[in-house]
């Protein structure tokens, strides 16, 4: 039977997944930089810099710096929009996919030791009733 995990289990799956981030090799993220790459991945439709910003609420400068960060990971990268050549678009590359389909194995397994941490806490409590 599947649970939705309570705020402190998702906070605790946040929490070993960074840390596993931090662990492993590779450069590390700022909270603004995995923001703008998951919006990217997750979201379907196309994004540009000032469309971004606005979803995330913050100024095209931050989102440039963070683009910037991707585009030198190869995890995302700019294009002018040849329908508008004002605008930018923000494209997903093969590197990026293969990022996500890492973070959400380790997210995976962050998820799965919360379940198991908090099956034993509750069979702990029903032994000590």
């Amino acid at each position: 039977m599947a649970t939705t995990p309570n705020a402190d289990q998702l906070v605790g799956i946040m929490r070993d997944t960074v840390v596993a981030l931090v662990r492993r090799d590779g450069p590390d993220f700022s909270a603004r930089q995995l923001g703008v790459f998951l919006t990217c991945y997750l979201q379907d439709d196309p994004h540009t810099v000032r469309g971004l910003a606005a979803r995330l609420n913050v100024s095209k400068p931050a989102i440039t710096r963070a683009l910037d960060r991707l585009g030198e990971l190869d995890l995302a990268r700019r294009k002018v929009d040849p329908m508008d050549r004002r605008s930018v678009l923000v494209q997903r590359t093969l590197k990026g996919a293969a990022f996500l389909r890492d973070l959400r194995g380790i997210m995976g397994e962050a998820a799965s030791g919360a379940r198991k941490g908090s099956t034993e806490t509750a069979s702990r409590k029903t032994a000590n009733s």
